[in-house]
């Protein structure tokens, strides 16, 4: 009887491996799958998606490929599934002055942000948020249960026999030509998407990862009446029940998945500014985003071994560029179509 060999292993079942398992579901390939243990950033996350960074009102890095993809990728997976998970909601820019009205007024009518940015002001009494300069509106949001998603797809990749619960060892992997060997199983291609654990993986931690702690409160009040995404410097995230989701901070120090009070107090001091109503805090998180500094994510292959690739680096916006990033590098792979040079781990041997 002819040894099995799979077409993918895949390391790292947050956001990033579980769209390149997809993918390989979707083109009929063979994979088996391996879940680190590690919490997950994508597992804590809000996962929001919101093709504008509204700091400095720019579009998101090929905006449009992104949101189209997500807007097929997740439905499907809903629909396989019967759960939903994927939450179309508009987001509201609280805005804090007569300039940032015009700001937003002026960039609202430029070609590539009329379809997605209102450009009337948006003047609406929420209870217990005051915003006297009104909200600037932008369409096409919403966030994904990233918990409920992951859960759900692992269960799927259980029932397929398709996924192993223990620590990959990376002391275990043998490389041999044409093929990967971990202890009684080969694969023809090893993709690592182990988010901040590509620390500690020997073939890439040479990758410039330099992980963001972020943590997230769950509120509980009846006292609001959001019914949107709401962004002044931190945002408010109605999910349901009366309950709220409040992030995030930005930690570079400290690399542990552990809330803190100092997140805590920090992320409650700003809310308090935000709204002036009770509420309770129901839940607190913390998760490590893997962020790079120069913002693009890291995808391609190994200098030396041709069967080894990385998919991570997606910092905060795992939920639009998983899926875009996934399709990128199996095509990379099966089809040879080259990688963008924004995001090829190339960039950083030409630095």
């Amino acid at each position: 009887m002819k040894e099995e060999i799979y077409d993918y292993f895949i390391v790292g079942l947050g956001l990033a491996g579980t769209a390149f398992a997809e993918m390989a579901y979707q083109n009929n390939k063979t994979f088996f799958t391996f879940d680190n243990f590690l919490k997950s950033s994508s597992e804590v996350a809000g996962g929001v998606f919101n093709p504008i960074v509204l700091k400095r009102f720019t579009l998101v890095w090929q905006a449009k490929q992104q949101m189209d993809l997500l807007l097929e990728f997740y439905p499907k997976l809903e629909e396989r599934f019967q759960t939903k998970f994927l939450h179309h909601i508009h987001t509201y820019r609280k805005l804090a002055s007569v300039e940032e009205q015009n700001n937003w007024t002026s960039v609202s009518e430029r070609p590539l942000f009329n379809d997605i940015m209102t450009s009337e002001i948006i003047f609406k009494d929420y209870k217990a948020v005051e915003a006297p300069f009104g909200f600037g509106e932008v369409r096409n949001t919403g966030y994904l249960n990233t918990s409920l998603f992951l859960s759900e797809y692992k269960n799927f990749l259980k029932v397929l026999g398709r996924v192993s619960e223990e620590q990959f060892d990376y002391s275990n992997l043998i490389i041999k030509e044409g093929y990967v060997e971990y202890k009684d199983r080969k694969a023809r291609n090893i993709i690592f998407s182990e988010g901040f654990g590509l620390k500690n993986n020997p073939y890439f931690n040479y990758l410039p990862l330099d992980g963001a702690k972020g943590e997230v409160l769950t509120i509980k009040t009846t006292e609001l009446d959001l019914d949107v995404l709401l962004k002044a410097g931190r945002f408010i995230l109605p999910i349901g029940n009366d309950l709220y989701k409040v992030g995030a901070t930005y930690e570079w120090i400290d690399k542990t998945d552990t809330p803190t009070e100092k997140g805590k107090e920090e992320l409650l001091t700003d809310l308090k500014e935000m709204i002036s109503c009770d509420f309770e805090v129901v839940d607190h998180q913390a998760g490590i985003r893997p962020t790079v500094k120069d913002r693009r994510p890291l995808v391609g292959k190994h200098t030396v071994y041709n069967n080894l690739f990385v998919l991570n680096g997606l910092g905060t916006r795992g939920v639009m560029l998983a899926p875009y990033l996934a399709q990128k590098l199996f095509e990379f792979i099966e089809f040879d179509i080259p990688l963008k040079k924004e995001i090829n781990i190339e960039r950083i041997k030409e630095k």
